[in-house]
């Protein structure tokens, strides 16, 4: 029970004297461990109450994780089509940038079915009291606002085209945006759409919006991955064809 190593009881007071700094920091370092344990445990213990009170049996809760799950892959699959095969131009008579309204429609339409098969999976969910205090319902608030002024800003600042994929169709900005939200963060409509969500699982006390919340970060962080790789490459393109113009004047 003595806080010191044992060896220490046997040495004089003189001797002790210099070994002084020691124990402290032998104390200290016990006592940072033991109140890392104890909020590893907390956490656990909130985290594992807090999934209690998610019902997996209701089929709500997975219609809605599809539906978060399919928007990207279905928005990114047709734009590839588009872009290497220009499927939807020529359903459109050739016409690119019709297409790419009808597909800008289509996305939103989906999103807007997204929203409400998420807010009626949270809304058959158990609330948790933990949720419900001012400080969560304060948070909640916030990150629905903040996340709501991402989303139109940056869809503001990019346009039509630029916000539903106008570059699959060969409608590029004539150069990159750097000011606000881009400047904030690089993905703006992604993390604003999760801000939203997890702003939502708060108003509403709902354990289970979190679970989609972090579902929806995780499907726009591969998204990101699958998407920023190729756009960044038909900048890339047209960046050398630019230069091969340019080449190609000053030797006549």
């Amino acid at each position: 029970r003595h806080p010191l190593p044992c060896t220490f009881l046997l040495l004089a007071p003189s001797e002790l004297s210099s070994c002084r700094v020691q124990p402290v920091r032998f104390s200290r370092n016990c006592l940072f461990r033991v109140r890392m344990a104890n909020m590893a445990s907390l956490v656990g213990d909130v985290v594992g109450d807090l999934v209690s009170h998610v019902d997996f049996d209701k089929q709500s809760l997975l219609v809605s994780a599809c539906s978060i799950a399919f928007n990207p892959l279905f928005w990114n699959v047709v734009a590839r089509q588009e872009y290497h095969n220009k499927l939807l131009t020529n359903l459109f008579g050739g016409r690119s940038r019709t297409a790419c309204y009808a597909l800008a429609v289509t996305i939103f339409l989906l999103g807007l079915a997204r929203d409400w098969l998420y807010k009626t999976a949270i809304s058959e969910q158990p609330s948790h009291p933990l949720l419900q205090t001012l400080y969560s319902q304060a948070a909640g608030y916030a990150l629905l606002a903040c996340g709501n002024v991402l989303v139109i800003s940056s869809t503001w600042v990019l346009g039509i085209t630029g916000t539903f994929l106008g570059d699959y169709f060969g409608i590029l900005m004539d150069e990159m945006v750097t000011g606000f939200p881009f400047n904030v963060c690089g993905a703006p409509m992604y993390w604003g759409s999760t801000m939203s969500f997890l702003g939502s699982a708060l108003v509403f006390g709902k354990p289970a919006g979190l679970l989609l919340s972090a579902w929806v970060l995780v499907v726009y962080v591969l998204a990101l991955r699958y998407e920023d790789p190729f756009t960044a490459g038909i900048y890339a393109k047209r960046e050398h064809e630019r230069a091969a113009a340019e080449s190609g004047k000053k030797q006549k």
